[in-house]
């Protein structure tokens, strides 16, 4: 999509190609390198449109869910929530009447979160421009997952959950002995509290970041192989042809391995908030 440059309108180079696809619609008041004024707008409008998504579809499945021989769609959801509940049961000692299907919904949320990076780059700024909207939607990236605020704000509930079954199983007075007695005993309190912090911080950042990471290399990815697309020549069009549907293909096993990933690492820290140490 070209942008306007020094007040000039040209095609954009390859740098200001990526840097535009990369930004997001946003509010325009931050003030330094950070501000947690600053909200994306695209990714919580993606982020809330998959889940409520998601929860539709979990819904349609269980309103027409049939005793007798399920239909496509039941037997596909049927089959999900019994490898996320199979491996429910071999990581969480405990109730697992809301950690199962908290692990599903995470599921199904990331994977969708993650599919959108499988739509065409350009296909809404191209839209923006045929309804005649870019100078309301100058900005807009699709993929929440690959916007660092979207997996740490999903790893941030997680973090919640591991603290609330922590207080829950052990109590309020046994997860505060445990923070200053685990795993040196209490006369190494100082040691052991900033031992458990840094691992609740560990626990945060390999959840948010890992997914991250993952789904930004990805969507860089297309974005080259867009602008491989965009030279004006045959093997450039057919390269971009042939690599695109190559990355696209082997794409679908990330977004499905990063959502399958997520939710085993969130069932993983649920379990270990059920252990005593």
């Amino acid at each position: 999509m070209a942008t306007p440059v020094d007040g000039a309108a040209h095609a954009p180079t390859a740098s200001e190609y990526i840097k535009h696809h990369l930004g997001h619609l946003q509010n325009q008041h931050q003030v330094g390198p950070v501000d947690f004024s600053v909200i994306n707008y695209d990714t919580m409008f993606w982020s809330i449109a998959m889940g409520i998504t998601g929860c539709l579809l979990m819904w349609a499945a269980a309103r027409k869910a049939t005793a007798g021989v399920p239909g496509r769609f039941q037997a596909f959801v049927e089959m999900l929530f019994e490898m996320v509940d199979d491996q429910a049961k071999t990581i969480v000692h405990g109730d697992r009447s809301f950690i199962a299907p908290a692990a599903l919904t995470v599921f199904v949320w990331v994977a969708l979160m993650n599919s959108l990076d499988l739509l065409p780059v350009d296909m809404w700024a191209k839209l923006f421009e045929v309804l005649g909207v870019t100078h309301i939607f100058p900005y807009h990236r699709v993929v929440p997952t690959a916007d660092l605020n979207g997996p740490m704000g999903i790893a941030l509930g997680v973090l919640a959950l591991m603290f609330y079954y922590s207080i829950k199983i052990k109590g309020l007075g046994g997860w505060i002995h445990e923070l200053f007695a685990a795993p040196f005993g209490i006369w190494m309190a100082p040691f052991n509290l900033l031992l458990n912090v840094i691992e609740y911080a560990a626990k945060l950042v390999s959840l948010g970041m890992r997914l991250f990471g993952n789904m930004f290399a990805g969507e860089l990815l297309f974005l080259l192989i867009a602008l491989l697309g965009g030279s004006a020549t045959i093997f450039g069009f057919v390269g971009h042809v042939i690599a695109g549907s190559i990355w696209a293909i082997f794409h679908i096993l990330i977004v499905l391995l990063q959502a399958f990933i997520f939710m085993m690492l969130t069932l993983v820290y649920l379990g270990q908030a059920h252990d005593s140490h």
